[in-house]
């Protein structure tokens, strides 16, 4: 045998020996213990509509994070015109600007000097008049354009790592679109909890509960209700603290929350774990605040309002609430995870059961037999020798789109097993056009060697042309589809490049093989 062969034939099946370790974990339903450490254990996951599961299109509130930016903005600008003893300037928000009110000349010198060297952000909205004592500014289109990307990002990544501590596997979660967030979570039939967890602001703060006279209320006061469980009833109850507005602390000093069992009647509590920057400042609140009641606050509901008895260290404090262990873990997964930046609202919810989905794989496997028995028949019947050799090429062509799925990860839905069935059909017109090619060939008269150079030279610029198109098209669907059409595309894309490998490489190796042997004097075609 040539060596041009030996190599060939070696390298195909060194790919085939490849193929089948990738599949195994697939196919197989256990793995031997020793499996994972040196071999492949990736593998073709199943998408929503076969596997079930919750689907959710969650849409990110952008222009909720805008006004918080606007917010951050003014506070930080009334900061600094304090720190710059600089009067008679009064900063607030009106709906997407920033409103200034000077009350004299050297007050709105003073505030147009601090926003043009330290706000670089803030631009006016239209020029500002001479004698009027009035500045607006609002955020620049870039500066609007990075928070936009930002809240968006920021968004994907929380909703992403509340679902890896949620324990679900192999989810999806993805951007869609300029404002929504594509989550699938495969076996998961509970939407209610899902929900919950995902949206959850989870705005935690840190307030002192008023005392004396700001405990009726009033300016520089806030009245936020929390929940108590009755000793008695039993039941829960809603109470009212009237804290002072001030925040000291807020979550983006957690560095790790974590759940502790049920020490009291009022069950498992939640302890924080707070970063360095997070340890020194309660440890400064407490010792300035000995005696009084240190309320912690997630979005907006008052959860304990423990009484400081000392100066705390450690960096360590702990939310005790009326929740059972399950809204514990998901409060603290919340925590860990970190405060979305702007709401998001569920747009689209959809969920299928597991029954639904092994339908769907059982129909798609009886199509793809189908389909693919009738192909490899017709093949066999009207190409003699060659259709079987054309049904070997589409065997392995099928074997090394799996193989192929199961390295890169993919996810197989029903429009995928769709991509598989097409693909099977596009395998075979390959082989239908280097066949018809070589039976012209031998009509004109010329030798098996010949017939067979003459056939692959000829029909490959049509195969090749036909399938780079196709692969072109499935790039489209990739890049501008979603969900299921993503999955179609995947495998059209990955099955067009095994399909030039088996129907263009593989079955040419067998006939040079045969040539070489001198045993291919006449074509079965």
């Amino acid at each position: 045998m040539p060596q041009g062969i030996l190599y060939r034939s070696m390298f195909i099946l060194t790919l085939v020996l490849v193929a089948v370790l990738y599949l195994v974990p697939s196919m197989a339903p256990t793995l031997p213990g020793w499996w994972p450490s040196f071999l492949p254990s990736r593998k073709i996951r199943l998408g929503l509509d076969l596997r079930g599961g919750t689907h959710l299109l969650l849409s990110v509130d952008l222009d909720k994070a805008l006004e918080n930016a606007l917010d951050q903005n003014a506070e930080e600008l009334r900061r600094v015109l304090r720190e710059a003893n600089t009067t008679g300037v009064t900063v607030e928000r009106n709906a997407s600007a920033l409103r200034l009110q000077t009350t004299t000349a050297e007050a709105k010198t003073a505030a147009e000097k601090i926003l043009k060297d330290q706000f670089p952000q803030l631009i006016y909205e239209g020029a500002p008049e001479a004698g009027e004592g009035e500045l607006s500014v609002v955020l620049d289109r870039k500066e609007i354009q990075r928070l936009r990307d930002y809240a968006l990002e920021q968004s994907l990544e929380t909703i992403r790592n509340r679902i890896d501590q949620f324990g679900v596997t192999e989810p999806t979660v993805q951007r869609q679109g300029s404002q929504d967030i594509l989550v699938q979570l495969p076996g998961i039939q509970d939407p209610a909890r899902a929900k919950a967890l995902i949206g959850k602001t989870a705005v935690l703060e840190f307030k002192v509960v008023a005392e004396g006279a700001q405990a009726a209320g009033g300016e520089g006061t806030v009245v936020l209700n929390g929940q108590e469980i009755e000793p008695l009833s039993g039941q829960m109850r809603k109470t009212p603290y009237t804290l002072e507005k001030k925040t000291l602390m807020t979550g983006d000093v957690v560095a790790d929350a974590r759940v502790r069992p049920a020490s009291t009647v009022e069950g498992p509590s939640v302890e924080l774990v707070l970063n360095e920057r997070g340890a020194r400042l309660f440890e400064k609140v407490t010792s300035e605040n000995v005696g009084r009641r240190l309320a912690i606050i997630l979005d907006d509901t008052v959860y304990s309002a423990p009484t400081i008895r000392e100066k705390i260290g450690g960096g360590r404090a702990s939310i005790t609430g009326s929740f059972d262990v399950k809204e514990a873990r998901d409060l603290a997964i919340v925590l860990r995870a970190g405060a979305l930046p702007a709401p998001v609202t569920v747009s689209e919810e959809r969920t299928v059961g597991p029954s639904l989905g092994k339908d769907s794989i059982d129909q798609g496997i009886l199509s793809f037999a189908v389909g693919g028995a009738m192909v490899i028949l017709f093949m066999a019947i009207y190409y003699k020798l060659a259709g079987v050799l054309a049904d070997l090429a589409v065997t392995l062509n099928v074997l090394f789109l799996l193989a192929a799925l199961a390295i890169l990860e993919a996810t197989l839905t029903l429009p995928g097993i769709a991509g598989i069935v097409l693909t099977v059909g596009m395998a075979v017109d390959a082989n239908v056009l280097v066949n018809e090619r070589m039976r012209e060939e031998l009509r004109l008269g010329k030798s098996a060697r010949a017939a067979v150079e003459a056939g692959y030279e000829r029909a490959l610029p049509a195969i090749r042309d036909s399938n780079i198109t196709t692969f072109l098209s499935g790039l489209i669907l990739f890049q501008f589809g979603s969900g299921p059409v993503k999955g179609f595309a995947v495998t059209l894309c990955a099955g067009i490049a095994t399909t030039l490998f088996t129907a263009v490489f593989c079955t040419r190796v067998v006939y040079d093989f045969f040539i070489s042997r001198r045993r291919l004097n006449t074509l079965s075609v």
